[in-house]
Parts: structure tokens; C-alpha cells; sequence
């Protein structure tokens, strides 16, 4: 399940880049105008570095649910046990 949900992670900063990317090439394409092509450069950089920050930080957190409680063993996130999926 956390391989799963880090794909999906890492397909939705990868849809961000790529949404950064395109929005800095429509931007670059409309002025002629250097400074503002240089904002346009910058500002997708930022857009990707925080794909990349929430990609990361989804990462963590499901392998903390995972480490806590994860899909087995009858816990919750809380380390509270549930009754099921521990053998009772």
C-alpha cells in the first residue's frame, strides 16, 4: 500500500513539473521582454521544487502510518489496537 501511494506521490509532482514547464514556455513565448523570461524561468523552478518538497513530505508521512500502524496488525495511526487483524 505505501508503494502505491508513493507512486501516486511521485505521478502527481511529476503532472506539477510538467504543468510548471508548460506554463514557463507559454510565458517565455508571449514577451519579448528578458526580464520577464527570466521570472517565468524562476518561477517554474520554484513550482518544481515544491512538487518535489510535497512529494517528499508525502513519502515520509506514509512510511510513519506505515512504521505506526500500517494495513496490518490490528492498529490504528494512533498505535491504539482495533481487534482486528491481530489474531483475536
Amino acid at each position: 500500500m505505501q508503494t502505491a501511494r508513493d507512486a501516486a506521490a511521485s505521478a502527481k509532482a511529476g503532472m506539477e513539473k510538467t504543468k510548471a514547464t508548460a506554463q514557463e514556455k507559454a510565458e517565455r513565448m508571449t514577451t519579448t521582454d528578458p526580464l520577464k523570461k527570466e521570472m517565468a524561468t524562476d518561477k517554474k523552478e520554484d513550482m518544481a521544487a515544491a512538487a518535489e518538497m510535497e512529494k517528499r513530505d508525502a513519502k515520509a508521512h506514509n512510511a510513519a502510518a506505515k512504521h505506526v500502524g500500517g494495513t496490518t496488525g490490528g492498529t490504528t495511526t494512533t498505535g491504539t489496537t482495533t481487534g482486528y487483524g491481530a489474531g483475536i
